[in-house]
């Protein structure tokens, strides 16, 4: 699968069962995000914000888009959230289609967002053990799709990727 093809509707989720649950469901959405991000010539980085069964933020990666600094996929689905009552972060699931960096672990430490559901850690191990050692709950799903966009990329633009994270 060529993640490079930005064609709409060209991409497959694979299911890791035959029942489609609430979680494939909001891991895709990431996903989605994660694919305009590349569609826009940055890094496929997704992550939505979820509350009661419902979406409030989503957001990608835009640090190249923007010019920014701090527009990761998490960052740009806090900002895209709008400002909230600090409890409404409290009763929220964030999905992230790559383990969270230091910096947007330190939003979600700050928002006390109790859970994360990391579409993958292969390609980058973030700053899990600092999460879970403050209390957040976590779950790793290495999703095939979420590993094999984030392989094609670091291959295609290890420069771009090596900024992200801090290596240039």
């Amino acid at each position: 699968m060529n993640f490079f093809d930005t064609r709409p509707f060209l991409w497959t989720l694979p299911s890791r069962d035959s029942t489609f649950s609430a979680m494939d469901h909001f891991l895709q959405a990431a996903l989605e995000e994660a694919r305009k991000g590349l569609a826009e010539g940055g890094i496929p980085i997704g992550s939505v914000i979820v509350r009661n069964g419902e979406i409030i933020g989503r957001g990608h990666n835009k640090r190249i888009q923007q010019g920014s600094t701090v527009l990761h996929g998490e960052m740009d689905a806090l900002e895209n959230a709008g400002r909230l009552a600090p409890s409404i972060y409290r009763e929220c699931t964030l999905y992230t289609t790559l383990s969270p960096c230091p910096m947007c672990s330190g939003a979600i430490l700050l928002y006390k967002i109790p859970r994360v559901i990391i579409g993958e850690n292969k390609t980058f191990l973030g700053a899990e053990d600092h999460l879970r050692s403050n209390g957040v709950e976590l779950e790793v799903v290495n999703d095939l799709s979420c590993i094999a966009m984030m392989e094609d990329f670091i291959k295609a633009r290890p420069e771009l990727w090596n900024e992200d994270i801090g290596e240039v």
